[in-house]
């Protein structure tokens, strides 16, 4: 039996645990029991209460004796005594069950709707009768003073069929396009069908005619609420003369008052799912809507949750057990949930046992769910070194942690330190003997952990009362006092480091501001002394001579800050060094290309250098001919063309060298003399012309050379023309 509490609540689970299968015999029955535990601790309230795949509907006879559940594969229906605990008997149907009503106060009457269209009735001894109706079902209600069963459906007209004549009446037209759910109110007989639209309309049985349409899917949309589609009625239940539930498919409850067209409340229940069932519990005054996840259980009046049920599978249906704590669901699996919660009611008479079992439990608890793990951090999984099990079934992601077995957990701690049970020992000896010394007669002396942040504290206590205000002010709790952090004095996990980066930078700003309220509890008193008063400003001081204080605390600040970060970027590079000097160093192997000859690694380095300026400057690196014909007629230096005759033409700019020429010019009149400036410039022109298809380090003439005329800067050739003599090439 597994136990939950929200809000204090406690839901025990009387169907969790492993089930045996049928075809097993007794003896292997009784052995499983002797060498498993959780199969001898489980409770079977009532023997094979379950379904071979999933069950559907389920329902509770007026007298409470039977229980009644539908389901598949195959379609059954399967009836529980509960006086004997025990499976009464089984039918399997033709068709699965959209739902069913219990016409009589036992089982002998049974009236089931077909997925196929199909109504089947159902006697004591069997099958009774089937009919079938124009459209598909999805529900249907009973009207027990005219004997008319109401089928709604695929359809906008609600079908009646008259039990006593045995024979349909004229249906109701509604101006829906499709009805989901209907309900008759039990006290007045009123008829209401919720709408695929949205709305429900209410009609009187006894005059046939619509008195009321309420537009619930207006009023279930909320500021909070994101709907993403239209509301339509999935659930409708009735509580009294007055009050109706309703149900939408975007997962909200709308409380009404049949005299307003206003909900009293609407209760979202923030999953965004429909509504499968509502029931009233009216010894709480509480409502309990569900749908396929959860069921909430809230106050009718306030709408507060009052707790909730969330089970392991999808639920297609709730049952209440009348004048009970008891809950039963179908769920998407083979076993049928059952649920007592003692603060709902007692628990049925057939069953009684119940209330014992939980006051023992109550008296003696249980471990939970999480007693047998222990929660870790990736910090505590490294310090036990179990890194290596994330991601295994060992470890179970948490959070920001891990859970893990606790007696994996004690043996690994065991192992990484064995002396950790002696050590808590005396921690544990030592705590009682200081609970035994904290009833004598104490002096007042410093505690052992954190002394200088308590004497901190201690004297500005003194310093506080000492300074007597003319107002006073509310005095606040001292740390010391104050049981919240008696820990921070006690626990020498909790001591300050004094030696860390953090406390070194931040050290200088709280002696600071330490000083600071030194300095203005002085001037306080001072103030308070009888002097005589001479016109100054509010403070005692000029503001000019405050805001230089200020400004020379916050440089002295400033200082001292500097200062500790120096010291630590000292203290970091001795670290570095002392690593460096632990550290091994290994020789290095170059490779050297074939073809090369290795000379020294001076001269190496200084080809590399000059190889990467080369790029740089050229912006060409081992470009094939057809790249730099491409990159030529882009920047258009070069023009290709086809002429009459068939053959190409190319045109091209010859670019101008001027660094080349300057240096052979410079190397001429180094061995000629000095010319006069004409002379260069008609040498340098001279050269230029040589030099004019030679590319290098694409470099132009400056402005202050001379242009050449365009019969030496520009050259037309032809395919046909060109010849090996005509290239130009350097003398």
């Amino acid at each position: 039996m597994q136990v939950s509490s929200l809000n204090e609540v406690k839901i025990y689970s009387l169907s969790c645990g492993k089930s045996l299968p049928e075809w097993l015999s007794d003896r292997k029955k009784r052995a499983l029991q002797k060498k498993d535990v959780d199969i001898r601790r489980r409770i079977e309230l009532i023997q094979d209460f379950e379904m071979p795949t999933v069950c559907t509907t389920i329902k509770v006879s007026k007298d409470g004796q039977y229980i009644l559940a539908t389901g598949t594969y195959k379609p059954r229906v399967r009836c529980y005594d509960t006086y004997q605990l025990s499976l009464k008997f089984e039918r399997c149907l033709d068709s699965e069950v959209v739902t069913f009503e219990i016409l009589s106060d036992d089982y002998s009457k049974i009236v089931f709707l077909h997925n196929d269209r199909y109504i089947e009735f159902h006697s004591q001894s069997g099958f009774y009768y089937k009919t079938r109706i124009p459209k598909f079902g999805r529900d249907f209600s009973y009207h027990y003073p005219s004997c008319d069963l109401y089928f709604v459906g695929a359809s906008s007209e609600v079908y009646r069929l008259n039990l006593e004549q045995g024979r349909y009446l004229n249906p109701l037209q509604t101006d829906a396009a499709e009805n989901n759910v209907c309900d008759i109110n039990a006290v007045h007989g009123l008829f209401a069908t919720g709408t695929i639209e949205g709305r429900v309309e209410c009609w009187d049985p006894r005059v046939r005619k619509r008195v009321g349409v309420l537009d619930c899917a207006l009023n279930s949309v909320t500021a909070d609420s994101e709907i993403n589609s239209l509301p339509t009625i999935s659930a409708l239940k009735f509580n009294g003369a007055l009050t109706m539930a309703v149900g939408t498919s975007t997962g909200q409850v709308l409380l009404y008052d049949l005299r307003s067209d206003k909900p009293l409340l609407v209760k979202d229940h923030q999953y965004g799912l429909p509504i499968k069932s509502v029931h009233f519990q009216d010894s709480l005054d509480l409502v309990l809507s569900a749908d396929s996840r959860i069921v909430k259980m809230w106050n009718k009046s306030s709408g507060k949750i009052f707790t909730s049920l969330e089970p392991e599978h999808d639920l297609n249906d709730v049952c209440l057990y009348p004048n009970s704590g008891m809950l039963l669901t179908a769920n998407e699996s083979p076993k049928m949930g059952i649920y007592y919660i003692p603060v709902l009611g007692p628990a049925p008479r057939w069953c009684s046992f119940l209330d014992n079992l939980t006051e023992e439990l109550e008296e003696n608890p249980e471990s939970t769910v999480y007693d047998d793990y222990k929660f870790v951090t990736k910090k505590d999984l490294e310090n036990l070194g179990l890194t290596h099990l994330i991601g295994s079934p060992f470890l179970r992601a948490y959070m920001h942690g891990y859970f893990m077995d606790i007696r994996l957990y004690h043996k690994v701690k065991l192992m990484v330190n064995p002396f950790a049970y002696e050590e808590y020992r005396k921690d544990k000896i030592r705590q009682k003997i200081e609970e035994t010394r904290a009833q004598r007669v104490q002096l007042k002396k410093l505690p052992k952990v954190n002394k200088e942040l308590a004497l901190k504290l201690i004297e500005e206590e003194e310093e506080k009362q000492k300074c007597t205000l003319k107002k006073k002010a509310k005095s606040l709790p001292n740390i010391l006092t104050d049981d919240r952090f008696k820990v921070m004095f006690e626990n020498p996990d909790f001591q300050v480091d004094e030696e860390s980066e953090e406390f070194r930078l931040l050290n200088p700003l709280v002696s600071r501001i330490s000083e600071k309220r030194k300095k203005k509890l002085r001037l306080l008193e001072q103030q308070e002394l009888p002097e005589v008063e001479e016109e100054e400003e509010p403070e005692g001081k000029p503001s000019d001579a405050e805001s230089s204080e200020s400004s020379d605390d916050e440089k002295a600040w400033v200082e001292e800050v500097r200062k500790q970060r120096r010291l630590l970027q000292q203290e970091e590079r001795v670290k570095r060094q002392k690593e460096d000097q632990q550290t091994v160093l290994k020789p290095q192997f170059y490779e050297i290309k074939a073809g090369e000859e290795f000379r020294s690694f001076k001269e190496s380095a200084t080809k590399q250098k000059l190889m990467k300026c080369w790029k740089k400057t050229n912006g060409k690196s081992n470009k094939t001919l057809e790249d730099r014909l491409k990159l030529e007629a882009k920047h258009g230096t070069l023009n290709v063309s086809d002429t009459t005759v068939g053959s190409k033409q190319l045109t091209f700019t010859l670019k101008k060298c001027f660094p080349i020429a300057r240096a052979l010019l410079d190397n001429w009149r180094g061995g000629a003399g000095s010319v006069g400036h004409a002379v260069e410039r008609a040498l340098l022109g001279a050269v230029l012309l040589l030099l004019g298809p030679v590319h290098v380090l694409g470099s132009t003439l400056p402005d202050h050379i001379p242009v050449l005329p365009s019969m030496l800067t520009k050259s037309t050739l032809t395919t046909s023309q060109c010849s090996p003599a005509c290239s130009p090439s350097l003398p």
